[in-house]
């Protein structure tokens, strides 16, 4: 007898439930890299506005040009070369795409790290990690300062939140940053070269395209997990590639070319920020607003009545936070057309009242970093929250199994296999 193909729909029972359009299977190769992905659509998208923070935009022509500078200056003056790894321990301030995009383009691997991290935990994934140079937001400085010498880090790229704004705004809001909110503590770290002074050097230096694979790792990406100490997870160009892919795939009837606003909360260090908003939006010619202190809910809700946003991503804790703000029920709402929360189980009386509020039904979404991380999401079409995860997404295949490895019927709790 022939043997039976894993593949067929009757080992894949929920494809009969997908929305139109939605195809069974994404092309994962679609691009060789991130970094031709980026470049793509900076081409196409040259004029159209990429990220905004704090009142100031920038287009993806100009994220293209500071991108190539940033690759230019790790390349000729800091002499990194391909699979060099890389760290960037900031908030979604719009040096972070800079940075990413230049380092990707340059062939290195991008070591997120989360800003809020303590001494300990920073020391342990630079040392993890290997990475020799790490760009870092002022602010958090002084915890670098306690372990640098403990680590493999040689270059340090320091900058101000303001660095990138339009003036007068980046001087002023460097400064309050610093003698009004007290938000820098003191530090000294010899040797560290300013992000902007980086920025001019690397304007005057030649950027040598690199070859990279599909294969080569993209991402250092951490997560705690519930078993120990923080795990550097490898994922590849690749990986971020097709699951961008299959979220635009799976909200295909609701994301537009050229028309999106993500509201961008999540923090990019995140592998739910990084793919879900930085890299697929991207793909489309979208713009992502940058919220750098997603705690400062006042503050947040301000900048919302700023853009007609389409799309808002977050967790649970989020969507309570900004319900529970006076202001944010009297936003325009008219845009909003997706509203996907994951990270954490949105529970049902949160979805119930932010439906209610802004007329539109939280999309769930399950995934986990090593899958980079969307397994399954409630179907776009569905009018109603449900509290389910969903179904599983294009080109992936899930199994719910017992301790010994075999396929559990409906119904039945086991462990959960992806594919």
């Amino acid at each position: 007898m022939p043997t039976p193909d894993p593949h067929a729909a009757s080992h894949r029972p929920w494809l009969k439930h997908y929305p139109p359009g939605v195809p069974r299977e994404i092309n994962p190769d679609a691009y060789r890299s991130l970094g031709e992905l980026f470049e793509q659509s900076a081409a196409v998208y040259h004029t159209r506005p990429a990220y905004a923070s704090m009142g100031t935009i920038l287009s993806y022509g100009a994220v293209e040009r500071l991108s190539r500078d940033f690759a230019a200056y790790i390349q000729a003056c800091l002499g990194l070369k391909k699979g060099d790894r890389i760290a960037l321990m900031l908030p979604n301030i719009l040096q972070y795409p800079i940075c990413l995009f230049g380092a990707l383009r340059a062939g290195l691997i991008v070591v997120n790290v989360n800003p809020l991290y303590t001494p300990r935990e920073l020391e342990h994934q630079l040392r993890d990690s290997g990475a020799d140079t790490i760009v870092i937001a002022e602010n958090f400085a002084h915890v670098l300062e306690r372990v640098i010498v403990r680590t493999p880090v040689r270059h340090v790229i320091v900058t101000r939140l303001g660095d990138l704004l339009t003036f007068p705004k980046s001087v002023l809001i460097n400064l309050a940053v610093k003698y009004i909110r007290h938000a820098v503590p003191t530090w000294n770290i010899p040797g560290t070269v300013a992000f902007k002074s980086a920025l001019k050097q690397g304007a005057r230096a030649s950027f040598k395209p690199v070859a990279v694979a599909p294969e080569d790792i993209a991402f250092l990406q951490y997560t705690g997990g519930t078993t120990g100490i923080s795990k550097g997870v490898m994922l590849t160009h690749r990986n971020l590639i097709a699951n961008l892919e299959q979220a635009i795939a799976w909200f295909r009837t609701n994301l537009r070319e050229y028309a999106e606003i993500v509201v961008t909360a999540l923090p990019l260090y995140h592998i739910f920020g990084l793919t879900a908003n930085c890299l697929t939006f991207v793909k489309i010619g979208g713009l992502n607003l940058l919220i750098a202190d997603p705690r400062d809910i006042p503050g947040f809700v301000r900048q919302l009545r700023k853009y007609p946003f389409t799309v808002i991503t977050g967790v649970n804790t989020l969507f309570n936070a900004l319900l529970h703000n006076a202001d944010f029920s009297r936003l325009d709402f008219g845009n909003l057309r997706v509203t996907l929360g994951a990270g954490m189980a949105v529970q049902p009386s949160i979805a119930a009242r932010w439906e209610r509020v802004t007329n539109c039904p939280i999309s769930q979404a399950y995934g986990l970093t090593e899958t980079s991380p969307a397994v399954t999401m409630t179907p776009p079409t569905r009018q109603r929250f449900n509290g389910t995860v969903g179904l599983p997404i294009s080109s992936t295949e899930v199994r719910i199994r017992d301790a010994d490895g075999r396929d559990l019927p409906f119904g039945a709790v086991g462990e959960i296999f992806v594919r």
